[in-house]
């Protein structure tokens, strides 16, 4: 197992979106392993392989530790889709990617997913809350989108100081980070 850096903002990794997932592999396998991983050293709930730089439609997500949400196992989706969306709700987010950026987010508050899971087998999940709200996030970093992206522009401007910094990779965390100053192309 390895800890990945993550891609903070500004990586174009970021903005592409990824693409399907169309055979099992080693090399799926331990991507996921070593999101999981990444994701527990950073300590996030969710993480989407292009923020740790691969273009698979991959992402992982571990409640556990949450209130509430103890008996979740953590799981794996690959190619997830979002089936159907019911209500809204607003709630604040953060990402590993936008470190010490957080702001209300509205998002639907049920939603009906279907994906595969580490062993590439059809499943469909209904999430609400929490955990629908983690797995919308998630998916939003495989197309490409940023949960800051969700943001009217007065909000987006009260952030622009804190976003400048990062993609200037002027942050300290406790976790690698690959900056958009210190990526290669």
């Amino acid at each position: 197992m390895s800890v990945l850096p993550i891609y903070t903002y500004g990586a174009p990794v970021l903005r592409k979106k990824a693409r399907t997932v169309t055979a099992a592999s080693d090399g799926i396998l331990r991507l996921v392993i070593d999101m999981f991983e990444t994701m527990h050293k950073a300590q996030g709930i969710g993480l989407a392989a292009t923020q740790v730089g691969s273009l698979e439609r991959v992402l992982v997500v571990d409640l556990s530790e949450m209130e509430g949400y103890g008996e979740l196992r953590p799981m794996t989706m690959i190619n997830p889709e979002v089936i159907s969306r019911e209500d809204r709700s607003t709630m604040e987010e953060g990402c590993l990617s936008i470190p010490e950026v957080r702001a209300d987010v509205e998002r639907a508050e049920t939603i009906l997913v279907k994906y595969r899971d580490a062993n590439l087998q059809e499943c469909e999940l209904r999430a609400s809350g929490l955990l629908g709200r983690v797995i919308l996030h998630e998916i939003d970093h495989l197309n490409g989108v940023l949960f800051v992206d969700h943001l009217d522009p007065d909000l987006r401007l009260v952030h622009a100081e804190k976003l400048k910094k990062i993609e200037k990779g002027e942050i300290e965390v406790g976790y690698p980070i690959v900056t958009a100053q210190n990526q290669m192309v």
